[in-house]
C-alpha cells in the first residue's frame, strides 16, 4: 500500500469519526456591544471598510471604492473572545533577568504545541461556587473539587484538558448588563467568577495536565490575577479563556480542540474552541 493511498484512508477514517460526532461551539461571539475584550484594554472594533455599493450610514460612510465585494478590518486585543493565554502572557523570557522568567517565557503564541489544545475533555462543574464570596473576591477552585470529580469520574491523566464550568458565560450580554461579565467584579461591585487556586494547578500538573480551560473571563481570579497565571504558566501550562457553552459537554467523553492564531512573538491568541461529543 502507497503512502498517499494509506493516507486517503486514514483520512476517510477520520472523517467517519467526525460524523459521528456532534461538534459543539465552545466560543463567544465578538462583537462591539458584547464584553468580549478584557476592561481597560483595547476594545473590539469591527468596521466594515469596503461594501458592494456607497452607503451612508451612522457614524460612518461605506464606499465601493475597491468594487462590489465586503471586507472589514478588525482592531482587537490578543486576548479577546475565546483565547489562548501562552505562557509569555506572564512569564518573561529566559534571558531577561526579569521576575518570574522561566523557559517558559520563551513560548509565544506561535510556539504553543498543538496537542496541547486538542485533546480529551474534563469538565468540572463549579457553578455552585459563583456568588458566594464578597464583591471583588473570586471563589477558588481547589485540589479537593478535582479529587471528588475523580471519585465521580475516573482520574485525570496526562494529556487531559481540564475545563471549569463556572457558568460565567452566562454574563455575555449586551448593553451595561454585560458589565457583570467582567467589569462589575473588577471594580469590587459584585463577587468574582470561580478561579482555580494554586494547590489545584499543581494537582494538574502532578497529573500531566497542561491545559486549562475556562468560560470565565480569565483563569486568574478578580482579586489576585497574576497568582494563577505564574503558577500555570510559569509550569509551561497554557489556559483556554472567554470559552462559552461548556454546559453542553458531558463530565468525560468529549474531545476539546481549540486553533488560535498563529500571531508571531503573541502574547496569546484569539481563535475558535469546539467540542467533539459522541451521538
Amino acid at each position: 500500500m502507497t503512502g498517499s493511498v494509506a493516507d486517503q484512508i486514514d483520512g476517510r477514517e477520520f472523517a467517519r469519526t467526525l460524523l459521528s460526532h456532534d461538534i459543539v461551539d465552545l466560543s463567544i461571539a465578538l462583537d462591539e456591544c458584547l464584553p468580549c475584550a478584557w476592561p481597560r484594554h483595547a476594545g473590539y472594533q469591527h468596521s466594515i471598510f469596503n461594501w458592494f455599493e456607497a452607503l451612508e450610514r451612522t457614524p460612518a460612510d461605506a464606499h465601493d471604492r475597491l468594487g462590489a465585494y465586503y471586507t472589514a478590518t478588525l482592531h482587537m486585543d490578543e486576548h479577546s473572545g475565546t483565547h489562548i493565554d501562552a505562557p509569555a502572557h506572564h512569564i518573561p523570557p529566559s534571558q531577561s533577568g526579569l521576575p518570574h522568567a522561566t523557559p517558559a517565557g520563551d513560548t509565544t503564541a506561535e510556539k504553543v504545541d498543538l496537542r496541547q489544545t486538542v485533546g480529551p475533555a474534563r469538565v468540572i462543574d463549579v457553578r455552585h461556587l459563583a456568588g458566594t464570596t464578597e464583591p471583588g473576591i473570586s471563589p477558588m477552585v481547589s485540589a479537593e473539587d478535582l479529587r471528588k470529580f475523580e471519585a465521580e469520574h475516573g482520574p485525570v491523566i496526562d494529556g487531559d484538558i481540564v475545563l471549569l464550568l463556572t457558568g460565567w458565560d452566562s454574563h455575555i450580554v449586551p448593553g451595561a448588563a454585560g458589565n457583570a461579565y467582567a467589569a462589575d467584579p473588577l471594580q469590587q461591585r459584585t463577587p468574582g467568577w470561580p478561579a482555580p487556586s494554586d494547590d489545584f494547578l499543581e494537582a494538574l500538573q502532578q497529573r500531566g495536565v497542561r491545559t486549562l480551560g475556562t468560560d470565565a473571563p480569565s483563569c486568574g481570579s478578580t482579586h489576585d490575577g497574576a497568582a494563577a497565571h505564574y503558577t500555570g504558566l510559569g509550569a509551561g501550562m497554557v489556559f483556554i479563556e472567554a470559552m462559552g457553552n461548556l454546559a453542553a459537554l458531558p463530565p468525560t467523553g468529549a474531545t476539546a480542540i481549540f486553533l488560535g492564531l498563529k500571531i508571531v512573538g503573541g502574547s496569546g491568541a484569539p481563535g475558535r474552541a469546539i467540542g467533539l461529543v459522541p451521538k
